[in-house]
């Protein structure tokens, strides 16, 4: 297979496991925690590098925003040879006891979004698989992190996430949302591979806040700080898969 269009790169140029975080910033903090650092390439949203975890050979990939962008890195990723995929991201809570900073495992997530509609009907389940979602859990509990684990929500509209959806997703218990876990764990099982995600709390939209909403940086201090850790739970979890 030749190379990929987007991500300009071909077999040979990844390893099995790919960490995919949303920002191309966050590919660089998680390569400091890594050895053996190279960059592979770099187009649009795209950044991509390998490095060694732990003696674990790995990829980082930035996704861009949302479930469109994230598909093409999914898809093309898979067509060189990743079989598992680790979204670090972040994301705003949805119940009141959710904290910035905390950090959340999904075990789910609700389509809010319009791209895995495109490969199947929104009555098929967006989860990711056991065996990943277990080692981030463990991961974890091993570096004596506090996490919530549950169901959580992906969409597309950030500027549109009106009070009206905001108490549905509340009231359905559904822990918070972000934009990109749905399509990478749909189209990850329609191939039969493997994904996971662990995000950071940014803001909590049922208080009312959102990141960047009470500062001139993106990411609250708190949050900032716990994405180190998240990284390092996802990179624990890696060097178990």
């Amino acid at each position: 297979m030749g190379k990929q269009p987007h991500l300009l790169v071909e077999e040979g140029d990844v390893n099995d496991i790919a960490l995919v975080p949303g920002d191309p910033g966050r590919v660089e903090r998680i390569a400091t925690q890594c050895e053996n650092v190279e960059t592979v390439a770099e187009n649009r949203e795209y950044k991509l590098v390998n490095a060694t975890y732990e003696g674990r050979e790995l990829t980082i990939c930035s996704t861009g925003i949302g479930c469109p962008s994230a598909a093409i890195a999914v898809e093309e990723l898979a067509r060189v040879g990743v079989e598992t995929f680790i979204r670090v991201g972040t994301i705003g809570a949805l119940q009141s006891d959710i904290e910035v900073g905390d950090m959340i495992v999904a075990t789910g997530a609700a389509k809010e979004e319009g791209t895995s509609k495109r490969y199947e009907s929104e009555t098929y389940p967006a989860v990711p698989d056991y065996q990943t979602l277990t080692a981030l859990v463990q991961s974890a509990e091993a570096n004596d992190e506090e996490i919530h684990v549950g169901p959580i929500v992906s969409d597309d509209a950030f500027y549109n996430e009106s009070d009206e959806y905001v108490a549905d997703w509340n009231e359905a218990n559904l822990l918070a949302i972000e934009m990109e876990a749905a399509t990478v764990f749909s189209l990850a099982r329609r191939r039969g591979l493997a994904a996971g995600a662990i995000c950071t709390v940014d803001g909590n939209l049922v208080a009312g806040t959102q990141k960047g909403a009470d500062s001139d940086e993106e990411l609250p201090e708190k949050a900032k700080n716990n994405v180190e850790r998240a990284i390092a739970i996802a990179l624990d979890a890696a060097s178990d898969l």
